[in-house]
């Protein structure tokens, strides 16, 4: 059975210190983060794939999922419990088919309602838009309105997760205009106390209805 995207979705900053970065995602977890997302834009292979294994036994430890950004092959390699897929990364299609029916496959589609039609239509288990406010991890990326997420709502049967720029200020309206969980990197591994970051965010879900 997959695990559900809902909640805290954690995306992982650039650290090459794989011990360091453990230690900040087993703060996220104990904090309540339901996801975690491995992306290191920085890594090469081999430090991609040593901290890919890493946080595959930590979160399989855990009982949370692993998510793998953009590489299919290390996602296959550590077993992780899904992809996620930008605009310029492999075809959602290929990485269906080879993935099978067990893994979650997520796609970014930034403020494109259509492009989240065509994802889930290509195999798709959640879709992400944003950004949703200024990212500093991504300052030129597109704008999403947070307007774009009750309409999605209403028009799509996956989880819609919102990405960008998400603090603890501006995450509860996000999640009340209909986001099923808010991606967070900055706001959440650059906290003071990692781990009452996310039990805060986490917080925001507790009486949202799921999907």
């Amino acid at each position: 059975m997959k695990a559900a995207v809902r909640g805290l979705y954690a995306v992982t900053p650039d650290i090459a210190d794989t011990a360091e970065l453990t230690a900040k995602v087993a703060a996220a977890l104990a904090g309540g983060a339901s996801v975690i997302q491995y992306r290191n834009k920085a890594a090469g292979a081999d430090l991609r794939a040593a901290q890919a294994r890493a946080l595959q036994d930590l979160c399989h430890a855990k009982g949370a999922p692993l998510i793998v950004n953009d590489h299919l092959e290390l996602a296959m390699a550590v077993d992780a419990a899904g992809l996620h897929l930008g605009r310029d990364d492999s075809s959602l299609v290929e990485a269906r088919a080879r993935l099978g029916p067990g893994k979650l496959l997520g796609a970014s589609c930034y403020n494109r309602l259509a492009s989240a039609i065509s994802a889930i239509e290509a195999g798709a288990d959640y879709v992400a838009f944003g950004s949703f406010f200024p990212s500093t991890v991504k300052p030129g990326a597109v704008h999403a309105s947070v307007s774009l997420l009750p309409e999605a709502r209403q028009k799509l049967a996956v989880p819609i997760v919102a990405i960008g720029g998400i603090t603890l200020d501006n995450a509860a309206q996000l999640v009340s205009a209909g986001a099923d969980a808010v991606a967070v990197i900055s706001a959440l591994f650059s906290a003071p106390d990692i781990r009452v970051a996310a039990k805060r965010f986490s917080g925001l879900f507790s009486s949202a209805p799921a999907i």
